[in-house]
């Protein structure tokens, strides 16, 4: 389609392939031969992409256009081109997923003539009027035609674009009758009819466009064998008491030892209580510390006393990060699970409770870089190579989610997922459909789609039920569309109460054929701070609930099955620990239903807007990070989508990938997510220390104050500049209230903050300044040193006579012996000998001078220190 939309509408474009576009007609001759305006890869055989850009960027192509899907090749560009001095051509994709066909054409023949190549704007644009701009940057002209607002749909007669919009609008409207007007009798009756068909599918198509780039999915990706990798240092081997590890703690054992690796054993039995967990722990460290810390506690699953819904091993998981953030063990901890994850779609965990570790992990790895190792699963049956990965990974081959299996190692990754293709006629729920967390704002919205899809009866629970504020006005609008409605207190977490309510259902009424679990509870603690009944009631809401709901509806005839997950469960999120968790296992009972023949479909959602467990608060900080609120109705029909679809598991989440990837990947790389294109171009385009600030006044300016101060006063100055520019990003009231002795992240600092708090500083200083700024100087006071030290070396006019004596000292290490070196050797004294003649003389004049200007006190007190009186 897109082919078929350039060929009809940039009269003049030579095409040497169906599937390639030669730039050469866009661009002029920029390049000496014809054939190299493209490369498609079935006429050069193996030659490689980057290899195919570097040539001709080479031989002088200073625009390269992507006709495709998408700007993949586009972001990859850049990196192939490195290498090529004064070579710095533009990449324009023509197509992006986010925009409209043509509108996407366009910004791309934009992008390209910006950037010198000539484009025929005659043939492009035929109604367009070509003006010349102002020289004068304020001399304001409006340069569009009053009353048009945005680019016309279609190509060619911006007339019959302004039909469609009208057609389209009327559509919506659901009033042709200015169209009707003008056609024969039957032909607008045949309109009259078709016109609600329209209006649904103009909805429906515009509510895709709108997800288009919502869709993601997990997948395993295999990762080749590293070579044999040793293990050095002591390593601290943390299991579970009793048998339920043995095993695996003994091939763990061997597996260490063999690489080189000092093990120290700990059987944990202090698991639900940090404290003495820590004191354990205390007590084996050698007093050199430790490399690393191997944790099996994830493979015991049995209840904690007194916390049905929480293993022991989960509860360990989480105390054993506090503890070894108590005795100040930098050391990065791996947990190992046995079947917490599948690697092929089409398999299911063998243990579904153990992905609650992995859920817990994601977020130890952000919350704590310098204790997040990783997490490995491994195979029911172990062997040498199985040994063999697990030593690779542990010494750091670059993945931190792996699968081991006898096939190899398999890394995490988030993939893109199309859109589930609509089936004939859309799931329409019949029966009773029963929605726990009903009555909460995510409920409440799924409950009206129900509804409007002409569900016959919703049960919806909560745990206040008829007495939640929104009950009453909820049961009155959806009773109005027609559905029966009943609202019951029932915590999902009571497994007896659920039964209770789905017996009652199925008493004299429809049976229940759909489950929609919505259920849960919010979670914003540090990990660190994290206690053991917080993780079991997070863990009741959530992970309880579903499984409660899984074992009672096991043998009914179920359409549905709709668990409502987050995507703290697929990339981690600071201070929801325990949320993560229960998310993780969402992920996986809905594999597991699947496996059994079961219906299930669990989500995993970015933030929802209109309500729930999202303030305005935590709005703008998400926003800040690149995760936008999801609009209910659009979330909806993405669900929708997703049912319609096959995949047991997939991630919903509107994301700005250039403001999430840089601070993700700040402290540490993230193999999961740095294969997406998106990503790829975002990490490129910042660079690993950013874009370097051009040479500010404000920079200039503070570099001039600072040579004519004191160090104590360069010290004052700086120190007031960090915590003014900290307080603005932190949100702190003033600048007073960022303490100088306090660390940053006591403050309320992320890798968010860190790079917005870099930014504001080097445009301040004109110093580039690395991304790990506030953790390499995690102090107002530091950090405000460290600034000195830059700003006063590089205003120095001592620099570049030490940048020549570096030359000069490198330059002596290539003079042989003999005469040559002898006469170097006495010019340098006597230059050494003038150099020292003349500072003697500067100190000289400077202590005259100061004599002259001082007080009889003051010259007696210097006489004194000289003489070394007092």
């Amino acid at each position: 389609p897109v082919l078929d939309e350039l060929r009809s509408v940039a009269e003049g474009l030579e095409f040497r392939r169906p599937e390639v576009m030669w730039a050469g007609a866009l661009t002029g001759e920029l390049v000496s031969e014809p054939q190299a305006g493209y490369w498609p890869a079935q006429t050069r055989g193996t030659v490689r992409f980057a290899d195919a850009v570097a040539t001709l960027a080479a031989e002088g192509v200073s625009v390269f256009l992507e006709v495709g899907p998408d700007g993949s090749l586009s972001s990859l560009g850049p990196d192939a081109v490195a290498g090529v001095d004064g070579a710095e051509p533009a990449f324009v994709p023509l197509q992006r997923r986010s925009t409209e066909g043509s509108a996407g054409l366009l910004t791309g023949l934009a992008r390209a003539f910006v950037n010198g190549a000539p484009v025929d704007w005659a043939s492009v644009l035929p109604a367009g009027e070509q003006v010349e701009l102002p020289t004068y940057a304020f001399r304001h002209q409006r340069y569009w035609p009053n009353g048009i607002q945005t680019l016309p749909h279609a190509w060619g007669d911006s007339a019959s674009a302004t039909a469609q919009d009208r057609f389209w609008a009327a559509v919506e409207d659901g009033d042709l009758t200015d169209i009707a007007g003008t056609l024969p009798a039957e032909d607008a009756q045949q309109l009259a009819e078709a016109l609600p068909a329209l209006a649904s599918w103009r909805r429906r198509e515009q509510d895709r466009s709108a997800t288009a780039d919502w869709f993601y999915r997990v997948a395993w990706e295999p990762v080749t064998d590293p070579a044999p990798a040793e293990l050095s240092g002591t390593w601290l081997l943390v299991a579970p008491a009793g048998p339920v590890a043995q095993a695996l703690t003994e091939h763990c054992t061997q597996a260490l030892t063999a690489g080189g690796a000092r093990v120290v054993p700990l059987e944990a039995t202090q698991t639900a209580d940090p404290e003495r967990l820590a004191a354990q722990i205390a007590a084996v460290l050698p007093p050199d510390g430790v490399a690393g810390v191997v944790s099996l506690l994830a493979l015991d699953e049995t209840p904690l006393p007194g916390h049905p819904a929480l293993t022991r091993g989960l509860a360990g998981s989480q105390n054993l990060t506090r503890a070894l953030v108590a005795e100040h063990v930098l050391a990065p901890v791996w947990g190992i699970t046995r079947g917490a994850v599948a690697v092929a779609p089409e398999k299911a965990p063998d243990r579904p409770v153990q992905a609650q570790a992995w859920g817990l992990g994601r977020v130890v790895v952000l919350e704590h870089p310098d204790h997040g190792g990783g997490l490995i699963d491994l195979p029911e049956q172990c062997d040498e190579h199985t040994a063999q990965r697990l030593r690779a990974v542990l010494a750091g081959c670059g993945e931190d989610q792996v699968a081991l299996r006898p096939s190899g190692i398999h890394g995490r990754r988030l993939t893109r997922a199309a859109q589930p293709r609509e089936r004939a006629g859309q799931w329409t729920p019949r029966g009773t459909a029963l929605i726990t967390g009903g009555t909460g704002a995510i409920g409440g919205h799924a409950a009206r789609w129900l509804a409007g899809r002409g569900a016959e009866r919703l049960v919806l629970t909560s745990r206040s039920g008829p007495g939640a504020a929104t009950s009453a006005a909820l049961a009155a609008e959806l009773a109005a569309a027609g559905t029966q409605v009943d609202i019951l207190a029932c915590d999902a977490a009571e497994e007896a109460a659920l039964a209770g309510v789905i017996d009652w259902i199925s008493v004299g009424g429809p049976p229940l054929t759909a489950v929609l679990h919505a259920a849960g509870l919010g979670q914003m603690t540090p990990l660190d701070q994290a206690s053991v009944p917080e993780l079991a009631a997070v863990l009741a809401a959530k992970a309880a609930g579903a499984a409660a709901l899984d074992r009672l509806t096991a043998d009914l005839e179920l359409d549905a099955f709709v668990l409502f997950s987050s995507v703290a469960a697929t990339w981690g999120s600071a201070m929801q620990a325990g949320y993560a968790a229960a998310n993780a296992y969402l992920d996986a009972l809905a594999q597991d239903r699947r496996a059994r023949g079961l219906p299930a479909t669990s989500v995993a959602w970015g933030p929802w807007g209109g309500g729930g467990m999202t303030d305005e608060e935590a709005t703008g900080h998400m926003e800040r990070r690149g995760l936008r609120l999801i609009d209910p109705h659009a979330a909806l029909g993405a669900l929708a989508r997703a049912l319609d679809g096959d995949d047991p598991t997939l991630t919903v989440a509107d994301v700005d990938w250039e403001r999430f990837a840089p601070p993700f990947t700040l402290r540490r790389p993230s193999p999961l997510i740095e294969s997406l294109p998106e990503v790829v171009q975002a990490l490129a385009a910042r660079g690993d220390d950013g874009d370097a600030p051009e040479a500010s006044a404000a920079g200039n300016a503070l570099a001039r104050q600072l040579a004519t101060l004191s160090p104590t006063e360069q010290d004052r100055l700086l120190i007031t500049l960090v915590q003014t520019e900290a307080a603005a990003v932190l949100g702190h009231p003033s600048p007073e209230s960022v303490q100088a002795e306090r660390a940053f992240s006591d403050l309320g600092a992320d890798s968010l903050t860190a790079v917005e708090l870099r930014d504001r500083l080097g445009r301040a200083t004109g110093l580039r300044l690395p991304s790990t700024l506030l953790f390499d100087y995690p102090t107002t006071a530091a950090l405000a040193g460290h600034l000195r030290d830059r700003l006063t070396e590089e205003s120095s006019p001592a620099r570049p006579v030490l940048a020549e004596l570096d030359r000069l000292e490198e330059m002596l290490t290539a003079v042989p012996g003999g005469g040559d070196a002898a006469q170097i050797t006495n010019r340098l004294e006597i230059v050494l000998s003038r150099w020292k003649q003349t500072q003697a003389q500067n100190a000289e004049t400077e202590v005259a001078e100061k004599l002259e200007s001082s007080s009889d006190d003051e010259v007696f007190d210097f006489i004194g220190k000289e003489l070394g009186i007092y």
